[in-house]
């Protein structure tokens, strides 16, 4: 298959696929295929946010130490490919093509996800490409995913849980939490991020308990007195810089470490200083991404009030610098958009709205109706008009221009200036 065709036959499955109430229908999938997630070795990822960010901090200190490392992360942030990783390189488009036609030919025709088929060819790319362990990101929840299919991994880590994702998971965060808590298998270990409610601890450990889990207490992390918009912090007496914004990522970073740390028990010879340089070095796009210029732009695609409630603590700490904040912004209906908008917008000095991004955004109207009631708001016709805007307005009074309100938004931008750089770099 060429890579179009590849897309051709993702996409005609439907996003979520038919309702299911256990794992048989992915079960099936990895039996048509030939089971590749019983060839592999895995530490599995969940939560409601940083996800993403602890998936790559630990498989890129997994990678510094030198393991064939698996990345699987969900969703794609500009391409497809970018979603399934080893080490530094995405699948090549070769390998998809050959991947994909095998499990074209061998899927029945039940109503899988576009989710479901995209795990196939990476689980079976990671067997192909003999991957020492595979750091492997859930989809929506846990208990239900595709993803936990796997026989018991090495460890589970479940990051921080709020409210996300409602209409599928549950209406409080005690529900979500045992959604989560489902990745956890006997004869295992989980390792949970501090930054949680006392309720999603009780749930997990209660879940640990239940199936003869290792519940791994983490120690406390101090934040660094010289903080600010990066976050350094001290754990286990060493002091670590992140290079990714926000207080959250010491946070995610420390869940990281435990978990990597965890790992030299199953046999990996993580080293400290692959630790640390991962910690210092791992980027993630769309994760509150600063780039450098005139003015300079941060790129986040937090799409939930807990991940605004991160984007916020930024933007209070450049308001403290005395840094005008204009915003380009766009969210889609299936999130709590208002609230959203109400925490956001206090913070904001000019919001800019768009829309035309995803199937489901909410209209630029509608957001500036909302947003109106707390700060200056005007409705653009496209994205790239409106940043010109809020970059004309950053230049002319100290300020930063922060393109924010959905991860598809977040993509449009960073797809948007990939084009315009290899443009100016013919």
């Amino acid at each position: 298959m060429t890579y179009n065709e590849c897309m051709d036959f993702i996409g005609s499955y439907s996003r979520l696929g038919g309702k299911i109430t256990d794992l048989s229908r992915a079960q099936e999938l990895m039996e048509h295929i030939g089971n590749p997630e019983k060839k592999l070795k895995f530490v599995h990822i969940a939560g409601t946010n940083g996800k993403g960010s602890t998936l790559e901090y630990i498989a890129n200190a997994l990678q510094y130490s030198g393991y064939m490392t698996g990345k699987f992360t969900s969703p794609y942030v500009t391409h497809y490919t970018d979603r399934i990783r080893i080490n530094d390189s995405e699948i090549d488009e070769e390998s998809l093509g050959e991947i994909c036609e095998f499990v074209a030919s061998n899927v029945s025709d039940r109503k899988y996800s576009q989710f479901e088929i995209t795990m196939a060819i990476a689980l079976l790319w990671y067997v192909r490409e003999q991957c020492d362990v595979v750091v492997l990101e859930t989809g929506i929840g846990g208990l239900l995913d595709s993803t936990n299919v796997i026989p018991p991994p090495l460890l589970s880590v479940i990051t921080s849980v709020s409210l996300d994702h409602t209409d599928i998971l549950g209406d409080t965060v005690e529900k979500i939490a045992e959604q989560k808590a489902g990745i956890i298998k006997s004869s295992s270990a989980v390792v949970l991020a501090k930054d949680n409610a006392e309720v999603t601890v009780e749930v997990v450990k209660s879940a640990c308990e239940e199936k003869g889990a290792e519940f791994i207490e983490l120690e406390s992390c101090i934040p660094y007195a010289d903080g600010g918009i990066i976050s350094p912090f001290i754990y286990k007496n060493e002091k670590y810089v992140p290079s990714m914004l926000g207080i959250h990522q010491y946070y995610n970073a420390q869940t990281a470490i435990t978990a990597c740390v965890y790992l030299r028990s199953k046999g990996f010879d993580v080293t400290d200083e692959a630790i640390k340089r991962s910690i210092e070095k791992t980027f993630v796009k769309a994760r509150q991404q600063y780039i450098d210029g005139e003015p300079p732009i941060i790129v986040d695609g937090g799409h939930n009030i807990s991940g605004i409630g991160m984007l916020i603590n930024a933007l209070r700490y450049l308001s403290t610098r005395n840094k005008k904040i204009y915003a380009v912004t766009g969210m889609v209906d299936s999130k709590d958009y208002i609230q959203c908008l109400k925490n956001l917008s206090v913070h904001i000095d000019k919001l800019f709205a768009v829309d035309n991004f995803a199937v489901n955004c909410v209209s630029a109207e509608t957001i500036t109706d909302i947003a109106g009631f707390y700060t200056e708001a005007e409705a653009c016709e496209n994205i790239s008009k409106a940043v010109e805007k809020a970059k004309a307005l950053a230049l002319e009074n100290n300020g930063v221009v922060v393109i924010c309100g959905s991860l598809y938004l977040a993509s449009e931008y960073l797809n948007m200036i990939c084009k315009k750089n290899k443009v100016e770099n013919h």
